[in-house]
C-alpha cells in the first residue's frame, strides 16, 4: 500500500473518540467504472475505532478530504460495451450500431407494455429518475435551479390496478403469436374447479359398515334405493321424497341393492341368501328367487337378466321372465363374490372376490374367459368405461390400495396406480374421461382422477367412517358417498355433457342435512 494513506490506528490517534475514516480511492485502468468519483459531501463511516477517552478539541476538523466507501454507479462514467448491454436511452445517440440495439429493445418494451396495459389505456407509468432528470435538464434556467434539489415524477392519470369491465383483456399467448414468428400456438385448458364440499347430507341410521355389502343404487328415474337394516327406502332425487318399499322382518337384513337399467325395477339381495324383485312405483313385490345358501352382497342387470353373487362364491344369472330361480351358474371363485359389473353393451361380465381374483365372463360362459390375479387384496370395485369399449377399471382392498386397468379385447394389464388406501368403489363420469374412486381405511377419501393421466383433480373429505358405498345420478354430475357414520353425502364433481369447461355451476345449490327416514 502507498505510505501517504493513513491506517486507522494513526487516523484514529490525530482525531477525536469513535473517529470515522475511510481509505482514499485506489484509481484501477481496468476496471470499467475508472473515472474519479466526485468527493462526497456528507462523509460516512467504514469502520469504527474505539480510543481512549480524551477531552475534545474546540474545532478539530481536518483538513484532509475524507471519501466515502460506498459505490454509487454512475451511467455517464459507466462502459456497457463491456458487458453486451445496450446504452441508457439518454446515451443512445452515442453511435449507430448502439442506437440499432436501443430500437430493438425499445420495440420488444413497446411490445410488452402493449400486452400488459393494452395499446391505449391512458394511463402514464410514474417516469424514473432519470427519466425526469433528462425532462428537468430540458426547461429554462429559472425552472431547472428551482427544483434541482428534488427529483420530479410524473403522477398516473388512475390507478392502474383499477379493473375496468369496458376494457379489453388481452392474452399474452394470442398477442405474441400475432407479433412474434415461430411462436408456438398452445392454449392452455383451465382445470375445473370441483366443490370440496356436499351440497346435501342425509342421515341414515342402521347403515351396515361392511366391505363386502351394496346397499345404495341410484335409479335411471332419478331415485336413490338404500339399505338401511332390514329395510328398503326410497328418495326421490327430485321431490325429496322418502318412501319405505320393504321391511324384511327381524330374520333377515338387506345386504344388496340394484336398479334394473330401465323402469322400476328393483333387486334386493339378503342375508338369507335370497333375491327380491320389488316393482318400485307400486311398492309391491313381484317375485323371490333363492338357490344361494349364503347371503347376497353383489347384484348387476342386464336388460332382462341379473347377476347375483354370493358368500357361497357362485354367481347365478336369472332372467326374470323364465319360472327357474336360475338360467346358469357360474363357478371359479374361490370366496366370497362381493363385486359384479355388466359392461356397456351387455355383452361381458366382470366379477371380483374376497380371493383377490377379478374374472371376465361373455354371456354364455360359465367358466372365467378372462383371469387376473393381480391384486393383493379382495376385488369389490369394478367399473367399466363408457368411452373406450373393453376398458375395464379394478380396484383392490386395504393390502391391495391399486387401481388397475384392463383391456379386455386384447387381454393386457394396461396400468396400475398406488392410492395409498383400501379402494371400496369405482364409476366412470359418461360425459367425461374421468373416474371416480372412493376408500377406506386409512384415508376415508373421495378422489376424482383424470383418464388416462390418472392426475388428481380432486380430493374430497368428510366422512369418518370408511367410504363404502357410491352410486351415480342418472345425468352423470353427481355422485351420493355411504358410510360408517351413517351418513349420505351428495357431491356435484362431474360437469354436465353440454357444459364441459370449468363447471362454474356445479355445486351451487345449498347444503342441506335431513333424514333419509
Amino acid at each position: 500500500m502507498d505510505s501517504s494513506s493513513s491506517s486507522p490506528a494513526a487516523a484514529a490517534a490525530s482525531s477525536p473518540a469513535y473517529a470515522f475514516s475511510s481509505p482514499p480511492p485506489v484509481e484501477n485502468p481496468r476496471s470499467p467504472f475508472s473515472k474519479p468519483r466526485p468527493p462526497s459531501s456528507i462523509s460516512r463511516p467504514s469502520y469504527l475505532v474505539e480510543t481512549p477517552s480524551r477531552p475534545l478539541a474546540p474545532s478539530s476538523t481536518s483538513s484532509r478530504t475524507i471519501y466515502s466507501d460506498r459505490f454509487i454507479p454512475s451511467r455517464a462514467g459507466s462502459n456497457f460495451a463491456l458487458f453486451d448491454l445496450s446504452l441508457p436511452p439518454s446515451a443512445s445517440t452515442s453511435s449507430s450500431s448502439d442506437a440499432g440495439r436501443e430500437d430493438g429493445s425499445g420495440a420488444y418494451a413497446a411490445l410488452l407494455r402493449a400486452v400488459l396495459f393494452g395499446l391505449d389505456q391512458g394511463v402514464a407509468p410514474p417516469a424514473t429518475p432519470d427519466r425526469s432528470s433528462a425532462a428537468v435538464a430540458g426547461r429554462s434556467p429559472s425552472s431547472s435551479s428551482s427544483t434541482s434539489s428534488s427529483v420530479a415524477f410524473s403522477t398516473p392519470s388512475r390507478n392502474i390496478f383499477r379493473y375496468k369491465a369496458e376494457v379489453p383483456r388481452y392474452s399474452l399467448a394470442e398477442q405474441f403469436e400475432d407479433e412474434l414468428p415461430g411462436f408456438s400456438h398452445f392454449h392452455p385448458r383451465a382445470p375445473r374447479k370441483v366443490p370440496r364440499s356436499p351440497y346435501k347430507v342425509l342421515d341414515a341410521p342402521a347403515l351396515q359398515d361392511d366391505f363386502y355389502l351394496n346397499l345404495v343404487d341410484w335409479s335411471s328415474h332419478n331415485v336413490l334405493a338404500v339399505g338401511l337394516g332390514n329395510c328398503v327406502y326410497l328418495w326421490n332425487a327430485c321431490s325429496s321424497k322418502v318412501t319405505k318399499l320393504c321391511d324384511l322382518g327381524v330374520d333377515d337384513s338387506v345386504c344388496s341393492v340394484g336398479w334394473a337399467q330401465r323402469g322400476n325395477h328393483l333387486a334386493v339381495g339378503t342375508n338369507q341368501g335370497k333375491v327380491q324383485i320389488w316393482d318400485a312405483s307400486r311398492c309391491r313385490r313381484v317375485r323371490t328367487m333363492e338357490s344361494h345358501r349364503l347371503r347376497v352382497g353383489a347384484l348387476a342387470w342386464s336388460s332382462s337378466m341379473l347377476s347375483s353373487g354370493s358368500r357361497d362364491k357362485i354367481i347365478l344369472q336369472r332372467d326374470i321372465r323364465a319360472q327357474e330361480d336360475f338360467v346358469s351358474k357360474l363357478t371359479g371363485h374361490k370366496s366370497e363374490v362381493c363385486g359384479l359389473k355388466w359392461s356397456h353393451d351387455n355383452r361381458e361380465l366382470a366379477s371380483g372376490g374376497n380371493d383377490n381374483r377379478l374374472f371376465v365372463w361373455n354371456q354364455h360362459s360359465t367358466q372365467p374367459v378372462l383371469k387376473y390375479s393381480e391384486h393383493t387384496a379382495a376385488v369389490k370395485a369394478i367399473a367399466w368405461s363408457p368411452h373406450v369399449h373393453g376398458l375395464l377399471a379394478s380396484g383392490g382392498g386395504t393390502a391391495d390400495r391399486c387401481i388397475r386397468f384392463w383391456n379386455t379385447v386384447t387381454n393386457s394389464h394396461l396400468s396400475c396406480i398406488d392410492t395409498g388406501s383400501q379402494v371400496c368403489n369405482l364409476v366412470w363420469s359418461k360425459n367425461v374421461n374421468e373416474l371416480v374412486s372412493t376408500h377406506g381405511y386409512s384415508q376415508n377419501q373421495i378422489i376424482v382422477w383424470r383418464y388416462p393421466t390418472m392426475s388428481k383433480l380432486a380430493t374430497l373429505t368428510g366422512h369418518t367412517y370408511r367410504v363404502l358405498y357410491l352410486a351415480i345420478s342418472p345425468d352423470g354430475q353427481t355422485i351420493v358417498t355411504g358410510a360408517g357414520d351413517e351418513t349420505l353425502r351428495f357431491w356435484n364433481v362431474f360437469p354436465s355433457p353440454k357444459s364441459q369447461n370449468t363447471g362454474s355451476d356445479i355445486g351451487a345449490r345449498s347444503l342441506g342435512r335431513s333424514h333419509i327416514r
